[in-house]
């Protein structure tokens, strides 16, 4: 994630650690201080008409220099881009360079609140400017603004816009005489008609750690994504049976024995899902570019779908994800990266971007390269579906890493769903209690 791929740091809730995490912890801090040495020396600067973007996704490096090459011709500025492989590294990294004079230029981050804790820091440049005047130009979609925002003025601009769907192969539901979901009992029927036949229904997995937010998130957001939005924003609470309820509901798949085992990745599950081995595997549309490259062809033996509602009356709705662009205050480039900033949504830029990515594009005027994404876009603008922000980006990111462990811990064992909800509520006192005190201040 995208978290994943989009990823994050490693951190620990803000309780005594036990040994074992204060050693790793230590291990990271020599790894991320190593990156910090490498990071300060790329940014001391690139050439006139160059700009340094760091990130920490090694398979961003190419659409970031396609975009970079598109962006010369429109702006006369250059993008580079500039890798921290390690997530945990990488965070480090920019947090303990905005305290220096070597900061890099421009960032791929994340929105919502990691976006949020980066902008209290007052090294991220303020981008409200460049944001209104794409509104203007009708060069980004306006219901992204809350994800990018901190106190009103937007922090960052969106770079990618993955939908979280369901991918499935439409040959294997085609032989079991099964359509598309139009409902949440489509859905049921479609998954133990698979079961009945050899097939392993869905896709659920703890492994790599992020994964593990995946089916609450989905579940919880076609019950209730109202709930869904104010327990991200700590509205509500865990312990509310509408959380149980969601919880309750992942069990009971597991009772069916619909799930794949919890240490299968998303590479080999998108594979098997070609192979006709499993039914459906929910992830962002960044998993499109893994599925061709497992030999699946869109419209053929891939395609996905947005999971129904639930409950009918609740607001239609799906996930979505997007990085976030930023620039930097003390950057070495500072007054290039600004006119690059102005510049980066713009429609060559855009469709440069995402076409090499091979994912969605939060400029509506560039159509997805990929037609699988590309008809998802177009259904979400035309039932004017709700944009959820994904899980990872929901909440402070303490908050966040904790949680996600505390949910790997119920896939692991589903029947301990109330005592996981207790302890995740523990830990949400405690960790907005700290954040709503720093806004304070």
């Amino acid at each position: 994630m995208s978290g994943s791929r989009q990823g994050g740091q490693d951190r620990q809730s803000r309780r005594p650690a036990p040994r074992a995490a204060v050693d790793r912890r230590t291990l990271l801090a020599a790894a991320a201080a190593g990156a910090l040495a490498t990071a300060c020396g790329t940014a001391e600067g690139k050439p006139p008409g160059k700009v340094a973007v760091h990130g920490d996704n090694a398979t961003w490096a190419e659409p970031m220099a396609a975009a970079g090459k598109a962006m010369k011709s429109v702006a006369g500025i250059e993008l580079v881009p500039e890798v921290i492989a390690s997530l945990e590294s990488f965070e480090q990294v920019v947090r303990s360079s905005l305290r220096t004079n070597k900061t890099p230029d421009m960032l791929k981050y994340w929105s919502g609140y990691r976006l949020q804790d980066l902008a209290r820091t007052g090294g991220v440049v303020d981008l409200t400017e460049q944001w209104d005047r794409a509104v203007g130009k009708g060069w980004v979609e306006p219901s992204l603004r809350p994800a990018f925002t901190y106190r009103d003025r937007v922090y960052a601009l969106p770079m990618n816009l993955a939908y979280w769907v369901f991918f499935y192969n439409p040959e294997v539901f085609k032989k079991h005489d099964l359509e598309v979901p139009e409902t949440w009992d489509d859905f049921l029927a479609a998954c133990a008609r698979l079961k009945k036949n050899g097939i392993t229904p869905l896709h659920g997995t703890a492994d790599g750690r992020w994964p593990s937010f995946i089916w609450f998130q989905e579940v919880l957001s076609r019950q209730d994504p109202s709930f869904y939005q104010d327990l991200m924003n700590g509205r509500e609470r865990y312990t509310d049976p509408r959380a149980e309820r969601a919880l309750r509901t992942i069990a009971s798949f597991f009772d069916k024995d619909w799930f794949t085992p919890m240490d299968l990745n998303h590479n080999d599950a998108a594979a098997q899902v070609v192979q006709g081995k499993i039914g459906m595997v929910p992830c962002g549309t960044w998993l499109g570019s893994t599925l061709v490259g497992a030999g699946g062809k869109p419209g053929k033996n891939v395609d996905a779908f947005v999971l129904p509602m639930a409950t009918p009356r609740a607001r239609p709705s799906v996930i979505f994800e997007s990085s976030a662009f930023v620039s930097t205050v003390k950057g070495p480039d500072h007054e290039e990266a600004r006119k690059a900033a102005g510049a980066w949504l713009h429609p060559t830029v855009m469709k440069a971007f995402s076409h090499t990515l091979q994912d969605g594009c939060p400029n509506p005027e560039v159509a997805p390269a990929n037609p699988i994404i590309d008809g998802l876009a177009r259904k979400v603008r035309g039932d004017k579906l709700w944009l959820l922000n994904r899980f990872w980006e929901q909440g402070p990111p303490e908050l966040v890493e904790a949680t996600v462990d505390d949910l790997a811990g119920f896939l692991l064992n589903p029947p301990s769903y109330r005592k996981v909800l207790r302890t995740m509520q523990d830990r949400a006192d405690e960790a907005w209690k700290v954040w709503w005190e720093a806004e304070e201040t």
